[in-house]
This record gives C-alpha cells, structure tokens and sequence, in this order.
C-alpha cells in the first residue's frame, strides 16, 4: 500500500494552518492509516512490554471461504476491546489465526473435484492432503487480508493456524496424556452419523430441526400364529435391524405377552418381547393423555439397537443384539453386520434409506400389515455440515472421556457461583478434586456476558456426554495411535483386560520405554489388540519400529474441536514454548481476558477450552469473561446464508460506505438483548445506486429476493439477485449482471465518518499553529468551556462502563452524543464568535479535539488515524486536569482522563437551561420561517437575562438575537409568547405582523402536549409501585420535571388568553 497524502499544507492570511482535504475518502484514510500502523508495528507486544496483560485470542475462522458479515461484527467488537485497553496502556496482544475445519474444509476440496471430474479416491492420501492445503493458503491470505481491510489490529506476526507445527505439537502433547491418563478409549457404539460427509460427529455438531413426518403403524406377528402387536414408527427402514420389541411393564397387555416371541416381517427374524420403563404407555392403555408420545404410540416399541439412541440403551439393558442394517452412505447393505438376511429382504439391500422407507412401507401394505399412518411433525437431527439427517450408527471410535470430575466438574467449578443455578453445586463438587474443601486455582473464575448464557454452559455439562473425537477424514491431525492384534500370551495382565470388557487396560510394556503409552483390550471375538500411542519426541524411534512389529496407525483424523479446544494453549506454545521461541507467552496471556464468541459454539468450543486449559495448565481458566455476540439476522429476523442469498459481504460494505461506516454501525447495533436485524439492499449495477430488493416466498417458506430483478433507474435492464444466483434460478450475464447485497443500515456510520471529519476541517480552521498551553485551567473560562470539558469526563465514563459490561451499544451511543450533538451541534456552534481571538479557547478546542479522536479511535481507526497528524501540528493539547498525552499515533496514544477537579457540574445543569432556552426559540423560528440571518429581540424577566448573560453570548450566536431586553409593563404588537422555566418570554422584530390564529394554533399544540406530560408525571407518581421500586433521585427528579410542566403549562395559557 502507498501512503496516502490527506492533509494539505496551505498559509492562509493571519498564520499558517494544515487544511484536510474538502471530501472525506475512505479508501484513503484505510491506505493511510495501515502505511503508518505497519511502518511503528503498532499491533505487535512481548510479554516483557510495560502494562498489565490483555490478551484475546480470536474465534479463527474456517478456512473453507472468505469471512462473511457475522466474522465482522465479532472481530469488530474484538478490536474495540483490543484498541481501548491497548489506549489504557495495558499490554494488549490479539491473537490471530485460523482453523482447518475438517470436514467443511475437505467437503469444499471434494466438492470442487467433482466439477473436474475426480474424487478424493483419485489421489493418495498425501496426494489430497496437498489439494486441500492449496485451498487453505488461498483462503488463509483472503482472511487474513479482510481483517485487515476491517481494520482489525491483530498482532499479525503471531498468526497461527490449527495445523501448523506449533500447534500440531500441542495436539500431539495433549493427546498422549489424555490416552495416557485414561481420558480418551476406544468403543464401539452408536454415533452420530453424517453419510454424506461419511463421519462420525459429536452431539453438539447435530442440529435439530423440526420436519414433516409420519408415524406408520406396522404389525408384527406372534411367533406362534396367535395374533400380532402394531409397532408405531418414524422410521420403517429400520425394522430390517429390529432384534426385540418392548413394552412398558405398567401396561396392562405385558403379562399377556409375556415370554412370546415375534416373527419379524421380512426379514423372517424371530425376536423376543421384553419389557422397560423407558416405553411411552399409549393413552388406552394408561398413558399420560397430555403426552404428545402417548397420543401417538400404541404401547409396544420396535428396538433397533444399533439404529437409535435409546433402543441401544434398552438393548443392553436386556442382552438383545445389535444389527446395523446400513452402509456408511446409509443405504441399506448385508456388509456391515447384517447376517440373516431372507430371500424377500435381499430386495431392500442396496436402496437409500429413502427409497427403502418407502419400499418397506408398500411391503407392509401389500401384505396386509400396515395398520395405519398418521401425520407427525418432530424433531430430527441434521448435520451442521451436510445438513443432512444423521444417521444413529453402530461404529467402533475414539473418545474423550468428559463425563470425568477431571473435565466436566472442572468446567462446572469455573463458573461465577453466582451465575450457577443452585443445582449444580452438588454436581459440580461430586469429584475428589473438589473434595479438599478451599477452592482450587480457576474455580468461579468464568463469567458470561449476558448471564443467562450461564445456563446453557452449566446445563451441557450437567447432561454432557463422552466426547466422540475420530473422524472419517484425511484432512485434519491423524490420530497417533498404532495398534496391532497380539496373542493372548503376550498380554500381561489378561484376567484385568478380560474382565474390563473390551475397554483398554494401560500397560507397561517395551513400548513404553520408548517414550509411548500402552493399552490393551480383549475384542467381542476374542481377539486382543495392542494399541501404542506416541509422544511426538518418539516418533523417529517407536514409529518404524512399530511398523516393523506389524502396528498400522489409525486412519482416521480428530474431530476439528479438539485442536480448537488447545487454541488458548497452543497460540502462546504450550506445552514447550522455548522449542519455538514462545518462552514467556503462556505465563503473560492466558488466561485472555474474554473470549467474543457465538451462542452456537458454547457447547461446541467454549466447554472445550475451559475443560482442556483447565486440566493441562493446573486449574488455569482460558479466559475470565465469555461474552456472547448478537447474531446477524436479515430484515426478516432471518440468518443470513448463502442458499437463502441474503449474506453481506463485507468488503462490499467497505467498498460502499468504508471500513469505519461498518465498523460503527455494527458496534451500534450490538445489543445484550436480541440478534441484530439487517435489511438487505442491493446495489444497481447498471446506476450503482442502491435499492430494496422485490422480495418472494420460496417453498421452504423463507422471504427471498426474486431471482431476477430490474433497474430501479431503468425498468428495461434486468439485475441478477444473490438468491438468483445461489440457487441455479437465474444466471449473472452480460445482459443481467450480479447485484452486490449492501445494506442502508450502514448510511449511519457513513455519516458520521462525514461530520467527523467536516467538523475537524471547520475546527482545524480556527486553531492557529502554536506550541499549546496545557497550563490553561478550565475553570477560569467561559461557561460553554467548563460545559464542555465537563461533558468529555461524562462521555469517557459512559463508554468506559459500557465496555466493562460488553454494553458496545452504550459505549457506541456515548461517543456518537458526545461528537455529533455536544461537540459538533453545539460547542462549534456556540465558539464560533470567539474561538479565533482566544487562545486559551483555541487550547480547549485543541483538547476537545485531540481527546474526541481518542474516544472515536477503537471504532473507527481510520479516519481518526488519518486526521490524528492535522490535530497534532496545531500544537501539544492538554488543560488542566484534563489528560491527554502526546503520540505520533493515535492507535499508541494514551486513553484520556479528565480529573474530578476539572469538572463543573454546575456549569452543566446551568448549559442545560441554556440549551433548553436556544431550543424553545429555535423551534419558534422554524415554525414561523424566520430566516437564519435575521436577528430578533428576547423580551425577557432579570433572571432569564442573567442566565443568557452568563453565557457569555452563546444564547445570542444560537439563538439568532440581536438584542435581550427587560419585559415591558405593556405587550409590543406583534410579539410572541414563548414559555421557559414556568415564565412567559417575549420574542419580537419578526419580519411581518404575526399570525394570530397560527400563534393560537401553536399554543394550543404546546398546551396539550404539556398536559399529556403532567398525566404522565401524575401516573407514575400515584402509582404505589414506581414509588416503591423506583430510585429516590428518579422520582424526585419525576415531581421537578412535573412540577416545570405545569409552569409551562400555566405561561402557555397565559399566553393564549391574551391573545383572545
């Protein structure tokens, strides 16, 4: 990037200043600014840098494509924090990078060979591997550059990334111990199954979605001819894997059925009757008639152990088999456990489980044994990936065990107790680390903002289960482990590893000495397998000796979360920080401290991280505050994605308004209280103007842009929408083109980027060039100087508890009242009679000034970088008691403070009667259209004179007055009344003779607006409750404000009835 040339040298009569450029360009300042941020690497800390630690590590993002509006939203906010406590002088690091997304990443890969006619199976492994890196380092630099687009002050010479040798080295330390000690195994059980993806998936990577369904009810016959039992199912296709049928032992049939056995259609399987608890009892028969299960269920239940969650429960609660009936690609298969398969079923092997559902069910109706269907609306699992239903299968994978006190209960323990619901104190302690009675380091140390996400954290683990890791996937860290089958002679201790039934039993062997961890375990065909993890250190040793021993290392990858879960740890080195460099990093910032993240990944990252920082660093928290962002929703409350069309792209926003623009209004819109709705526009790319788009409803029920729509300029030219070209429905062409989505919303950053920098041209205008005065003491100046140094303590207060809380709005909303309404409507305003011959006034604008930009910097960087050097050379800023020292960069300067002693508070409530009084007389002159440069004359009693008196001329400069009289015993003709205060005031020298019947108009409009007011005021305080509840100051400042209503009230009525 080329350094940008924003500021013009020019001498003007009467001395020499620096004038800005006349247009503000946001293409410049970006330039500009980055110029001079990467010349100082103002982004870049050591732990031995001054300050205390401040350290954020960022949500890396995926690098599967390029960032999209919700990325900007979080990393703005992250950079609001990471520039405001860089400004306060702490040593503020953020720590940069991405994730290698398993399977989002490796899904994209194959994606894009299909479109060249290939398939993964096509390559090597080591072959793929380097098509999907090709893709990561393409989409890295896309990132990476964005970030910096958005202005994001990371520290980028510490970038990482969830596969680099830095932190594949603490994936490769924090498994071994986990395997070492006893925390990750092997098992065969149900999983979440995604057969498109063809992985495994953890519980919190399911989505559940409501869909359309049907309960089919199916007849099994009795073994021995005497009858049959109907089944309700949502799923037929899995009867070919049924191996029991249960009933709840409640339901009155059970003793009549007890002992017999079933014949399974189709399949010919005879299955036996078994009885559970866990069956819904239907509502003949006993059920609970307000259960929606009840309504539907007939009371016996088809059990397909290896095709669904609790009938594998009830499976080994009652020794009955397993029989997976399907493929990895969920299709129905004999080659995956299916041995009985019949003449008749051989018919189903091969068909999806779509297709088999349907030929399943007209099996049963042709043979007379499908009772009934009836429609079901429920909740199915989908992959967060695929988004495809998952499939509950029966697969061997490894696991974290979570469910361990060592884990969950630590995760629970580092919860503020006093966001805990009392529910979990006893679970939380269940474990002997908590058993010691004080509390251990990190415990009640994590605090959510808001707090009701607490309870989503405290309820997944209170409910949690063991952590499935493996993935079906070359791209990703392969799991170190090797294993071979061994004889029953070599396993030392075979009556341990027999009775652990099939669990692994930790062994010290030959390979232990080699630095690795040994277990054993004794397979359901009776076969014992040695499985060897290696520690990294051993690789070059243990590695070919295993394989020379016969070991073959598992194919499988981990689960992307369990690199992302070391994020905190891995960034700063753990666990050898001097092998790369990284000696003092991990004592300095971690814990960080807060992590800015989604609602949907606490399960997902946040418990993760907490239970993996806190076990391998000694209780240690990864961070101390989680604050929880808004979503980014469109104008219909909808989430913005790529199929829907509706997603912003925010290089687009940048292109349109500039980087600031949407930094700002992202900043203003985050509230603690809902998502953030963002209309989506489009921009014309025939006129470049933009435009709201005409909207649809697709068959999903979604509100869409129409795929094709037309110039707002020129009906005769057509426009390709987003939605158009996501789904296929339209195509961009020469004679269509795409429309960019953008949105109006953004309008407000931009103009306020345009007043900042207007404002700072006007006031650059009257500051003459000299060294600066700090010495001035803001007490011994005007009232409109002590008003507005007084407001700047005020909006630094305002913004610094805003951001303690995460309150980004609030801090948003201080600085845009303070800048816009306080500095710009009104101390510009009112110094614009006197600022050029005051020097002392001149220095408290310079201050002002200077300060503003440090206030506005964490939002919006560039423009306050670009114009921080025009600031400067007027000369050094500062008053007394107001704390703004000197910096070549705004980004390195210091956060100002303004001293209790240098604000006057009664010079604020008096400015507030001023502006009060400017108010009421610039309303009257808009409603009568008096022109801006015709003076008028304020007939007015002592004390209100006094009050535009002390002043000193700012009434007068608003107002428009020429002159400020006593009240005259005798009305002028053609004055008009004005009430302030409970007074009647006098405004007279209007260019013509005044409308009566408009001036009764306006006071019957203020009379009746005065008595709304007073009912308002008399509610609120007749109602016991507000005098109850309400703080003493508020309500007395209630009865004040009434008690001013009803003066102006009786001034207003005043006012009428002379007039009649």
């Amino acid at each position: 990037m080329s350094s940008a040339q924003p500021i013009e040298s020019s001498t003007p009569t009467g001395g020499s200043e620096l004038q800005l450029a006349k247009a503000y360009t946001p293409a410049d300042a970006e330039t500009f600014a980055w110029s001079r941020w990467r010349d100082a690497r103002c982004f870049h800390a050591e732990p031995t840098d001054a300050g205390a630690p401040y350290s954020i590590f960022i949500p890396p993002p995926n690098v599967t494509a390029a960032l999209h509006l919700g990325h900007a939203l979080n990393n703005t906010l992250q950079d609001v924090l990471t520039r405001y406590h860089r400004m306060k002088g702490m040593n503020t690091m953020w720590m940069p990078g991405t994730d290698h997304a398993g399977i989002a990443t490796q899904s994209v890969v194959e994606r894009r060979l299909l479109q060249q006619g290939k398939r993964r199976s096509d390559f090597t492994r080591e072959q793929f591997i380097a098509k999907v890196q090709e893709w990561k380092d393409e989409y890295e630099a896309t990132i990476l550059s964005q970030l910096e687009l958005m202005g994001a002050s990371c520290d980028y010479d510490r970038v990482r990334f969830t596969m680099d040798p830095v932190c594949a080295a603490a994936v490769r330390a924090a498994f071994f111990k986990l395997f070492d000690d006893s925390l990750i195994y092997r098992g065969k059980r149900l999983v979440n199954w995604d057969p498109v993806s063809r992985t495994a998936l953890a519980d919190d990577e399911v989505e559940m979605e409501e869909v359309d369904g049907h309960f089919w009810y199916l007849r099994y016959p009795f073994e021995d001819g005497s009858g049959y039992v109907t089944v309700a199912t949502t799923r037929p296709e899995t009867m070919l894997g049924d191996t029991a049928v249960a009933l709840n032992p409640k339901d009155p049939r059970a003793a009549a059925v007890r002992g017999k056995k079933l014949c399974l259609p189709i399949v010919g399987r005879v299955i036996p009757i078994v009885e559970d608890d866990y069956v819904v009892m239907a509502v003949e028969q006993g059920g609970d008639p307000a259960d929606t299960k009840a309504q539907f269920a007939t009371g016996f239940l088809k059990v397909t152990p290896a095709h669904d969650p609790n009938d594998w429960e009830i499976g080994i609660r009652h020794g009955v088999a397993a029989i997976n009936v399907m493929a990895p690609d969920a299709s129905i298969s004999d080659r995956h456990g299916w041995e009985d398969v019949s003449a008749e079923a051989r018919a189903f092997v091969g068909l999806s489980r779509e297709d088999a559902r349907a030929a399943i069910v007209a099996w049963f109706k042709a043979n007379g044994l499908l009772e009934g269907v009836r429609p079901y609306r429920h909740s199915v699992g989908h992959s967060y990936r695929s988004h495809v239903p998952v499939e509950p299968y029966l697969s061997e994978q490894w696991y974290v065990r979570v469910t361990d006190d060592r884990l969950r209960g630590a995760a629970l323990r580092s919860m503020n107790p006093a966001q805990r619901d009392g529910g979990a104190a006893a679970s939380a302690t269940s474990g002997a680390a908590a058993g010691a009675g004080a509390a251990a380091v990190g415990d009640g140390e994590i605090t959510f903002f808001p707090p009701r996400y607490a309870k989503t954290f405290q309820h997944w683990h209170e409910n949690i289960r063991d952590w499935c890791i493996s993935r079906q996937l070359w791209w990703g860290h392969r799991i170190p482990v090797w294993s071979a089958e061994i004889a029953a002679s070599d396993v030392v201790d075979r009556a341990a590893v027999d009775s652990a039934r099939g669990d692994l039993v930790g062994c010290n062997g030959a390979w232990r000495a080699m630095g690795c961890s040994e277990a054993v375990r004794r397979r359901p065909d009776g076969v014992y397998e040695r499985f060897v993890c290696v520690a990294e250190h051993a690789d070059a040793v243990a590695i070919p000796a295993l394989a020379a021993a016969g070991f073959r290392q598992d194919e499988d990858v981990l689960d992307t979360w369990f690199s992302s879960a070391l994020w905190p740890l891995s960034t700063l080195g753990w666990p050898e920080p001097a092998r790369f460099d990284m000696q003092g990093l991990l004592e300095k910032w971690n814990p960080s401290a807060v992590l800015s993240t989604a609602r949907e990944i606490i399960t997902l990252w946040v418990s993760r991280m907490v239970m993996f920082n806190r076990y391998f660093l000694g209780g240690r928290v990864p961070f101390r505050h989680v604050f929880i962002h808004a979503m980014v929703q469109d104008g219909f409350g909808q989430k913005m994605s790529k199929s829907l069309g509706n997603g912003v792209d925010p290089r687009d926003i940048i292109q349109t308004h500039g980087a600031d623009a949407m930094r700002f209004t992202l900043v203003q819109m985050t509230t603690d209280t809902q998502d953030v709705r963002m209309p989506v526009d489009m921009v014309d790319p025939w006129s470049g103007e933009m435009f709201s788009p005409r909207t649809i409803t697709d068959a999903a029920g979604y509100t869409v842009a129409d795929p094709m729509q037309v110039s707002p300029k020129d009906p005769s030219k057509q426009i390709t929408s987003a939605y158009g070209a996501a789904t296929g429905k339209a195509t961009p062409t020469v004679d269509a083109p795409l429309a960019l989505n953008t949105s109006a919303r953004f309008d407000v950053g931009r103009n306020f980027a345009n007043k900042v920098w207007n404002a700072t041209r006007f006031a650059l205008g009257n500051l003459t060039p000299v060294p600066g005065d700090a010495s001035v003491d803001p007490a011994t100046r005007p009232l409109v100087d002590r008003w507005i140094v007084a407001r700047l303590s005020h909006a630094l207060t305002t913004y610094e508890r805003a951001l303690a809380s995460y309150r980004f709005n609030d801090a948003a909303d201080a600085t845009y009242d303070f800048v816009w309404r306080e500095v710009c409507d009104w101390y510009l305003e009112a110094i614009k009679p006197t600022v050029k011959t005051d020097a002392a006034q001149q220095q408290v604008l310079r201050t002002v000034l200077d300060a503003s930009l440090r206030l506005l910097h964490p939002q919006m960087p560039f423009i306050t970088e670009q114009l921080w050097p025009a600031v400067a050379a007027t000369g050094r800023a500062g008053l007394r008691g107001v704390n703004v020292p000197a910096s070549e960069l705004c980004a390195r300067a210091g956060w100002p403070s303004v001293d209790t002693s240098a604000v006057d508070r009664a010079a604020v409530a008096t400015f507030s009667r001023v502006q009060q009084l400017v108010d009421e007389i610039r309303t009257l002159r808009g409603a009568r259209q008096v022109l801006p440069k015709r003076k008028i004359t304020l007939l007015a009693p002592a004390g209100v004179r006094a009050l535009v008196a002390e002043a000193g001329g700012v009434v007068e400069a608003l107002a428009g007055l020429g002159e400020v009289a006593d009240l005259p015993t005798e009305r002028p003709a053609g004055a008009v009344p004005i009430a302030f205060e409970g007074q009647e005031l006098l405004l007279v020298n209007f260019s013509d003779a005044v409308d009566l019947g408009a001036e009764r108009t306006r006071l019957e409009k203020v009379i009746t607006e005065k008595l709304r007011l007073i009912s308002g005021f008399e509610g609120k305080l007749n109602n016991p409750g507000y005098l109850a509840k309400a703080k003493p100051e508020l309500v007395a400042e209630t009865r004040t404000l009434m008690e001013e209503a009803k003066a102006d009230l009786d001034a207003a009525r005043r006012s009428l009835d002379a007039l009649r």
